[in-house]
């Protein structure tokens, strides 16, 4: 894998893209303001974890009752390369709360680990092979998508497996992972090798409309809750949408109504077309820090105050934010893509 800076190896790939840019783009930017219906709400749910189904340590009627209990509106068991039907677990199932069918489809590509999610499927989506890593994950997302399943790439940094110029090369793909609870992922990057925030702003620069989802990745429900395992409650993502149904849900996903979070709560995220206002749900005596940012991860703004906004200057191509509290914790707001954003083909 290479190294990475958020101007570098994905942004070089596809600067002719910049360069060429609409005549719209010689406009003052706007951003692309959202049709969010009246009714919507939010909703706080899991997309990733694990059961004895297949490497958890829990069967997943416990694991699906944690959740339940501790105030999820919705999970996805994706145990590796199986299917477990919501309907064998209806009893815990009600108008409060929704499991969605889901499979953790897990390959590889020699030494690289390739493992994409698929959401709202049917049945288990065999894992592909291919004689590239590229290959590889689009096979994966292609899998899913003939399933009119959703696909989120998961844990690109572990085992380093997925590069940044890969994923940006990667097709029909809206959805990877920024965060994990899982202790052997390196969201963060080091020794070099990037974080995936920077993946993140540097495959958004390159022109690839890319969300970033938070999960739990657990697989220990059982005995001490330590930062060396993968327990859950880590990371997890709130979606707006009108109901508390499979479709609408990963409709929303697909569309970035959501926010993804370790432990930040917000009440709301407003967009118009020149300001994108957030609304932070105090909790006890914690401060909060919000940081903006933009094309090539550039820190636009930042805002100390519950209630933080950030206006357009008139260049931006895409913002999006991170909230994080004094405990460490952190809240990540969807970019919002500007008229300047000039997309991929």
């Amino acid at each position: 894998m290479p190294k990475f800076s958020a101007a570098s190896a994905t942004r070089s790939l596809c600067l002719a893209l910049l360069l060429n840019a609409s005549p719209a783009s010689a406009q003052p930017a706007r951003f692309v303001v959202p049709s969010i219906p009246a009714n919507a709400r939010w909703y706080k749910g899991n997309t990733h974890t694990h059961t004895t189904n297949s490497d958890g340590d829990t069967p997943p009627e416990q694991v699906a009752r944690w959740y339940k209990t501790h105030g999820y509106d919705f999970l996805v068991l994706s145990d590796h390369n199986v299917f477990t039907d919501p309907v064998t677990l209806a009893s815990l199932t009600d108008s409060s709360f929704l499991l969605l069918p889901g499979e953790e489809v897990t390959t590889s590509y020699q030494k690289a680990a390739v493992h994409v999610n698929a959401l709202a499927i049917t049945r288990v989506i065999p894992a592909p092979k291919d004689s590239t890593l590229l290959g590889t994950i689009q096979k994966s997302v292609d899998a899913i998508r003939a399933e009119h399943a959703i696909p989120h790439i998961n844990h690109p940094n572990f085992l380093w497996s997925i590069d940044s110029a890969t994923l940006f090369r990667v097709r029909n793909d809206k959805l990877f992972e920024i965060h994990s609870g899982h202790p052997l992922v390196h969201s963060e990057g080091g020794g070099g090798m990037p974080s995936m925030e920077s993946v993140w702003d540097g495959l958004l620069s390159s022109g690839k409309r890319m969300y970033g989802i938070a999960v739990d990745d657990a697989h220990n429900f059982q005995g001490e809750f330590s930062a060396d395992r993968s327990n859950p409650g880590r990371g997890w993502v709130s979606i707006r949408t009108t109901a508390l149904e499979t479709r609408a849900l990963v409709a929303a996903l697909e569309d970035g109504q959501f926010y993804a979070s370790s432990g930040v709560t917000l009440s709301d995220v407003q967009v118009t077309p020149r300001t994108l206002s957030i609304t932070i749900k105090q909790k006890g005596d914690y401060k909060y820090t919000t940081r903006f940012y933009g094309r090539d991860g550039t820190l636009l703004a930042i805002d100390k105050s519950l209630s933080p906004h950030y206006t357009l200057s008139g260049n931006e191509t895409y913002v999006r934010a991170k909230v994080t509290d004094s405990g460490a914790a952190a809240a990540w707001v969807q970019p919002v893509f500007t008229t300047r954003f000039v997309e991929k083909p």
